[in-house]
């Protein structure tokens, strides 16, 4: 039987456990794609291009690429702006301690 290891496993063989500095920064950064790809999901089930997203926002379609891509480092605001106003969605924040 081959060693078959979970994906936390995985990280926390490479990263270190979660609390360690450099899982912290793998979490985050996952965590922003996440963000990206649901965006960029939300905006194609809405049959919505980027560059019409981009307009609804008052931004330029590469801002947009950029989004989807790496939602890392976008304001509270951008976030805002791009689910409620851009894609006529809610956006709901959750705080886990």
């Amino acid at each position: 039987m081959k060693n078959i290891k979970t994906l936390d496993q995985i990280k926390d063989q490479y990263y270190g456990v979660v609390g360690t500095p450099k899982r912290d920064d793998l979490e985050r950064e996952l965590e922003a794609l996440r963000v990206g790809l649901k965006i960029k999901n939300a905006r194609e089930s809405l049959h919505m291009t980027q560059e019409q997203l981009a307009n609804r926002i008052d931004k330029k379609r590469s801002f947009i690429s950029k989004v989807e891509s790496d939602g890392e480092n976008m304001t509270l605001k951008t976030l805002f702006d791009v689910v409620e106003r851009g894609l006529g969605g809610k956006l709901r924040i959750e705080v886990s301690l």
